[in-house]
């Protein structure tokens, strides 16, 4: 019978959740991490044992995690998120502009294809990738300095990050169409468990 696992990043650590197909009974592991927030945990689908986790706290500041052994043991990884280039400054959210700097991983995305390979989205806006198993993590600038300056509007920053869509821009910034939510397979209809 198949497996399945359930990762929870919660604002006092991280839990795993294994069970069986039939889900009736759960093997809980945690809380790791504790008292830290967790901002978001994924597993590699290359690797079901290769986990990561992004954590943070006012006071020590973001930390990557990685698990080779399905959450039973962590260890953490390489933290340093450094801007390609110049970064300039973008338009903060009262209008005035502020100089990019790191806050956070937001995001976790392992590759498909390489347990090493894992991209991150972080605040302030931008995108990188490891392909040493978090131990190093270079930008891809590609996000932060695209023509669109998604910088101008939290929410067309967020979209971009979260869907790789486009809106045009009307004069003054803002977009000038809004696209429908993205549907999982959940809420697709004609799809399993949809509507």
């Amino acid at each position: 019978m198949s497996r399945v696992r359930l990762l929870v990043g919660t604002r006092k650590g991280a839990f795993v959740l294994n069970s069986d197909g039939t889900r009736k009974q759960w093997d809980v592991s945690g809380p790791h991490f504790g008292g830290w927030e967790m901002y978001h945990l994924k597993g590699s689908p290359v690797d079901p044992n290769r986990l990561y986790a992004s954590q943070s706290s006012s006071w020590f500041g973001q930390v990557i995690q990685r698990s080779n052994g399905g959450g039973k043991t962590w260890e953490a990884v390489g933290n340093k998120f450094v801007y390609d280039g110049p970064t300039g400054t973008h338009q903060w959210y009262d209008g005035t502009p502020h100089p990019w700097e790191f806050a956070r991983v937001w995001h976790l995305e392992p590759s498909l294809t390489d347990p090493d390979t894992v991209y991150a989205g972080v605040e302030d806006a931008a995108l990188f990738r490891t392909t040493d198993g978090g131990q190093t993590w270079h930008e891809l600038p590609g996000l932060r300095t695209h023509e669109s300056d998604i910088s101008g509007s939290p929410a067309r920053a967020a979209c971009a990050c979260t869907r790789s869509c486009s809106i045009p821009r009307r004069r003054g910034g803002s977009s000038s169409r809004s696209r429908p939510p993205a549907r999982s397979a959940a809420t697709t209809p004609g799809r399993r468990g949809g509507r």
